[in-house]
């Protein structure tokens, strides 16, 4: 994960909070970009080992499976293992940074099995970017939501 450059983006929201809507994986399906439902998350989510279960795609194309975490820091942590066969396995990570008016978050993804593994990391990069910006601004506009709630 290294060579990965990967995405960043600030959030005006603590790091706490940011890593809350990291926690809640019922909410997965609300800021991945191309997840479509969330079907089952164990208790212990987001504890080493543990899984969603999530649907990928438009309905009726859904491809049914699953996300495992790797390794978890709270609130500073989290990579997963997010399977979408037949597309593929892809090892996604998330660091985030307290800093002043609230929290940067890096997100890089490598693709791990499947079609997309082939391509250099440059081009898996390139490719998977405008996605996971995508994915860091709702991301970050829940953490947001979730901090003005507790007002």
């Amino acid at each position: 994960m290294n060579r990965v450059r990967g995405v960043t983006a600030a959030v005006r929201a603590p790091i706490d909070d940011v890593f809350a809507v990291l926690a809640d994986g019922w909410s997965y399906a609300s800021w991945v970009v191309g997840a479509s439902r969330i079907r089952d998350a164990d208790e212990d989510w987001p504890a080493r080992g543990a899984r969603l279960h999530h649907s990928v795609g438009p309905w009726p194309l859904l491809i049914e499976d699953t996300t495992r975490v790797v390794e978890v820091r709270p609130p500073r942590l989290l990579v997963l293992d997010a399977r979408m066969w037949p597309l593929g396995t892809a090892r996604v990570r998330f660091d985030l940074t307290a800093v002043e008016g609230g929290t940067a978050i890096t997100m890089r993804e490598l693709a791990t099995a499947g079609p997309l593994a082939l391509l250099p990391v440059r081009a898996q990069d390139r490719l998977i970017a405008p996605r996971n910006r995508e994915s860091l601004d709702r991301l970050g506009r829940l953490a947001v939501a979730e901090r003005d709630d507790e007002r």
